[in-house]
């Protein structure tokens, strides 16, 4: 167990055994998605999340990098990119943890304690401030419209249609491209 890249293979093993739905991006361990749950007793419980995890070659002496690729709202989560904001996996990571610890562990309490004074995301950060009770009617929503369970597998699927243009869509043919001749 002594190269990064078998700790690296056992840890995505482990998630891959646990409860968690483990989609790779490449035939490498290097990057992956993760559905990860809404925690429960929190704004958040029922909503549902593709989370984007890259191993750096270094890992685990290197922390992953984590994104949110389905929209959330929260104080430190960067609505536009989905970078989180956590203070354990940015700054004190250490080998000792595994990513089986950031999925049960540092986004379950990330989304149950948001820090509002360390933000990424200012109007959640201030809405959270100002009025608690707005700001989790807003999660609320934004669970509903961007986490909803029967979603998280689709969204990059609906991202790569969108360049195709079926024929349907304009309401034309090859008959009609030729127009109507002059009587």
């Amino acid at each position: 167990m002594s190269s990064p890249s078998k700790r690296r293979e056992m840890d995505v093993m482990k998630l891959m055994m646990g409860d968690y739905k483990v989609e790779m991006i490449n035939d490498g361990m290097n990057e992956f998605y993760v559905e990860f749950n809404g925690p429960r007793d929190s704004p958040y419980q029922g909503g549902v999340w593709k989370i984007r995890v890259e191993l750096p070659d270094a890992y685990p002496y290197k922390s992953p990098s984590i994104g949110f690729v389905n929209k959330i709202f929260h104080p430190n989560v960067d609505e536009m990119s989905g970078s989180v904001c956590l203070d354990v996996i940015n700054q004190t990571w250490s080998p000792m943890f595994d990513l089986v610890n950031v999925f049960e562990v540092f986004l379950p309490q990330l989304l149950l304690y948001p820090n509002p004074t360390d933000p990424l995301n200012g109007e959640a950060a201030a809405l959270m401030m100002r009025d608690r009770q707005v700001y989790e009617q807003k999660v609320k929503e934004y669970c509903a419209r961007y986490a909803k369970p029967e979603d998280v597998g689709k969204q990059e699927e609906e991202e790569s249609s969108d360049e195709e243009v079926s024929e349907d869509e304009y309401g034309s043919s090859d008959e009609e491209v030729a127009g109507h001749a002059d009587p």
